[in-house]
């Protein structure tokens, strides 16, 4: 595996392999991530000890500012991490793009950061100059931070989770942003199918951000629930406004995002797609994360 990481800049939080690609034999149940000074190697089913400490023991040695390596068993309840090599790290500062992160190990699945998504954060960043951005499903609020930074006027951070948005607000205070909440960051733990009103609040909006869960139990199946969400544009975008419209599921591809946006809002026009970050390699174009982006220009 440690022949494949060709990174020599470990300044940003970034994967350094990613197996479930599917585009490396034998390690498609395998991912690497560099969070400063953390490795976090996660497994999707068990693997050799003795390989395991191999692995651990090559990274450390690759990555000169590592202090900690750690290992996420994703294929056990609740995905339990453990130590492999170095310090018990359970919370560092990550940055990336200038920007700062809080993240977490150990105590979620997900530890704050999507790191496939770092083209759409720096997409975000270069567009949002006095915009007012809608921020779908927001977690723990990259993408409002990197559009504040873009020079965006305001930003409104939707999540069902209000445990995620309290992160998000730290993640703003982390980069001094605290001064900026309540005006021009806005943070609101509703249910985005239940809560049409309290969105239309703050808009209408110039660019919206949709990256949901492709599925989460009593909350969102994103094949029936994505409809839903494309058929409110007209409610919440000024004419001309951006969307960057984002899909996880690796059983959804391309053409399912743009028939409902034909579908449910013609008005729209696709524009482009944003890659993901090289290192991100898939066997079968379509599976991993996909970004589009559209026009909404009513007629």
């Amino acid at each position: 595996m440690i022949e494949h990481i060709t990174s020599t800049d470990f300044t940003d939080a970034q994967r350094l392999f990613h197996g479930r690609g599917h585009a490396f034999p034998n390690l498609n149940h395998v991912n690497v991530d560099w969070l400063s000074p953390v490795i976090l190697i996660t497994l999707y089913q068990a693997v050799d000890s003795k390989w395991l400490a191999e692995q651990a023991n090559a990274l450390k040695a690759l990555v000169k500012e590592c202090r900690s390596v750690q290992v996420q068993h994703r294929y056990e309840k609740f995905s339990p991490t453990e130590l492999l090599l170095g310090e018990p790290i359970s919370n560092t500062v990550v940055s990336e793009q200038g920007l700062n992160y809080h993240i977490e190990f150990g105590k979620a699945q997900n530890s704050g950061l999507f790191l496939d998504m770092s083209n759409g954060r720096a997409w975000l960043r270069q567009h949002a100059q006095d915009k007012n951005v809608l921020n779908l499903f927001a977690y723990t609020c990259a993408f409002s931070l990197s559009a504040i930074a873009g020079g965006a006027s305001k930003t409104v951070n939707i999540d069902l989770s209000k445990a995620s948005l309290s992160k998000g607000r730290e993640n703003h205070q982390l980069n001094l942003l605290a001064k900026k909440q309540g005006k021009h960051i806005v943070f609101e733990g509703v249910d985005i199918f239940k809560s049409n009103s309290r969105i239309k609040k703050y808009g209408p909006y110039d660019i919206l951000i949709c990256d949901p869960p492709s599925f989460q139990k009593g909350s969102v199946n994103i094949e029936r629930d994505y409809a839903k969400i494309i058929r409110r544009i007209p409610q919440w975008m000024n004419p001309g406004a951006t969307l960057m419209l984002c899909l996880n599921s690796p059983d959804l591809d391309d053409n399912f995002l743009k028939e409902e946006v034909a579908r449910e809002c013609p008005d729209c026009k696709f524009e482009q797609r944003i890659e993901n970050p090289e290192v991100f390699k898939e066997a079968h174009e379509g599976k991993g994360l996909k970004v589009l982006i559209f026009t909404y220009q009513p007629s």
